[in-house]
């Protein structure tokens, strides 16, 4: 039918249209996102602002917010994961359940703890119910780890009874 080739002819015109309209919405999204690392702090919370209906957290630093930022906008452009998918990780992270780390049983009463930090030594005593550091004490090595540092740091990583996996 004569009707029909022109049919063909116009959809296939048309999807050649939407696909070069895609393809440039992906390289503008995709130099918008290159560029986030570049920007400072005040010009991501603007950012934020745009992508987001809620303030973020007080102290979120620069290098967090950059890939939240990313995905966001990701999401935003494209579409986030589906019901299903969400249902899913619900599912998972309900099937692992609240777990909470043990001491590390390895540290027993008597041990000491000694780092040094920012040239400054610093003394851990182990206890049979916790820890005590500087006369106080303290059921959670990560707790002492920020006292030290005045930033959240694993306790067993600061002070070295625990590998960094990788």
């Amino acid at each position: 039918m004569p009707g029909q080739s022109v049919n063909v002819h116009a959809a296939s015109l048309l999807r050649e249209k939407l696909v070069h309209r895609e393809t440039r919405m992906d390289q503008a999204l995709t130099q918008k996102i290159a560029a986030l690392p570049g920007l400072n702090k005040a010009q991501l919370l603007v950012l934020w602002r745009e992508n987001f209906a809620h303030a973020p957290p007080p102290n979120l630093r620069k290098e967090l917010m950059v890939p939240v930022l990313a995905y966001r906008m990701q999401e935003k452009e494209f579409g986030g994961l589906s019901h299903t998918v969400r249902k899913r990780l619900r599912e998972i992270a309900q099937s692992l359940g609240s777990v909470k780390q043990q001491p590390d049983a390895k540290l027993q009463g008597g041990t000491r703890l000694v780092r040094t930090w920012r040239g400054e030594v610093h003394e851990v005593a182990v206890t049979d119910n916790g820890f005590t550091y500087r006369g106080r004490h303290f059921t959670s090595l990560s707790r002492i780890a920020r006292e030290i540092t005045g930033t959240p740091w694993s306790g067993p990583l600061f002070f070295g009874t625990r590998k960094k996996t990788v």
